[in-house]
């Protein structure tokens, strides 16, 4: 039998997102179909959250859209950009479907 490659940077970045989601607690705060507090005009298209005990570069927890593939995988990474507060985020869906992905880009849009 042939060896397997080894893995490489992609593979060794999506590994370190699926043990830092496997290692702490999903705290959905924003459930699907729910209004957003300050914008009540903005209805959550999926749940979003964040991962409690996991910092994001800023200090608050890492952000996240949590999808509805039964594994609680990171099946992407969504850069943004808040022009009014001068700083981006990254935001990780979890557990998203390639059509669930596309309802998260639209809000992102300009």
């Amino acid at each position: 039998m042939p060896a397997l490659p080894p893995a490489t940077q992609t593979d060794r970045f999506w590994a370190a997102l699926d043990q830092l989601t496997s290692q702490s607690a999903i705290r959905i705060d924003g459930p699907r179909g729910s209004a957003h507090p300050r914008f009540p005009d903005f209805i959550y298209p999926l749940d979003y959250g964040y991962l409690e005990g996991a910092q994001a570069a800023d200090g608050n927890p890492i952000d996240l859209w949590r999808g509805t593939l039964p594994a609680d995988r990171v099946t992407a990474v969504i850069c943004t950009v808040d022009l009014l507060k001068r700083d981006t985020e990254i935001k990780l869906l979890i557990g998203c479907s390639s059509q669930e992905a596309v309802l998260i880009e639209r809000p992102a849009m300009p």
